[in-house]
């Protein structure tokens, strides 16, 4: 079968407010998001699973499409 190449999505993410104060599944979902300090931006592929993380810490992160 031939593989057909489409192009994937990718999110901006922003940490805009500090996990400290919030539970250690937050925390822990916020450094696996790729983001270590205050205002650093990544950009991920657009998948259910990382829809599914952005919900949780929706409070903490800014998300914009790329």
């Amino acid at each position: 079968m031939a593989s057909t190449s489409t192009p994937t999505k990718t999110l901006r993410i922003t940490l805009v407010r500090s996990p400290i104060g919030f539970s250690e599944r937050h925390k822990a979902t916020v450094r696996a998001l790729g983001l270590r300090r205050l205002h650093q931006t990544v950009d991920q592929a657009d998948t259910p699973q990382l829809r599914g993380m952005l919900a949780k810490v929706a409070r903490l992160v800014k998300v914009e499409e790329a």
